[in-house]
């Protein structure tokens, strides 16, 4: 019991050890503007750095990854063909392809697969 103990002691004044010296040698001793401003072949920038987000990307790109996902699930209906019944096999493909041309029919109607406005 004393064994765990002192050994539980000498872990936990070891890691307090090492953790005051990153503290102590990642400090940083000044801060430069030079260095905290964005380099441009040497120049001030002439423009932000920052480029602004495009919304339609974002929503064409989410669209795309719904549409991935889906066609990464038909993907299992195709092998499972021989393995179910045909009719009950034919009303869940149906049906999962009606949803899908349902949602892209939605988006469509939307204005969402136009890639300029």
């Amino acid at each position: 019991m004393i064994l765990i103990f002192s050994l539980s002691i000498l872990i936990i004044f070891i890691s307090n050890i090492m953790m005051f010296l990153s503290v102590i040698l990642s400090k940083k001793s000044f801060k430069d503007r030079e260095k905290s401003s964005p380099f441009e072949c040497g120049f001030d920038p002439k423009s932000s750095a920052r480029i602004p987000f495009s919304l339609h990307f974002f929503l064409i790109t989410m669209i795309f990854l719904i549409f991935d996902v889906e066609i990464a699930l038909i993907f299992p209906m195709i092998s499972s063909f021989k393995l179910v019944n045909f009719f009950i096999w034919t009303k869940m493909s149906f049906f999962f392809l009606l949803i899908l041309l349902i949602g892209l029919y939605h988006e469509w109607n939307q204005n969402m697969l136009n890639w300029t406005k």
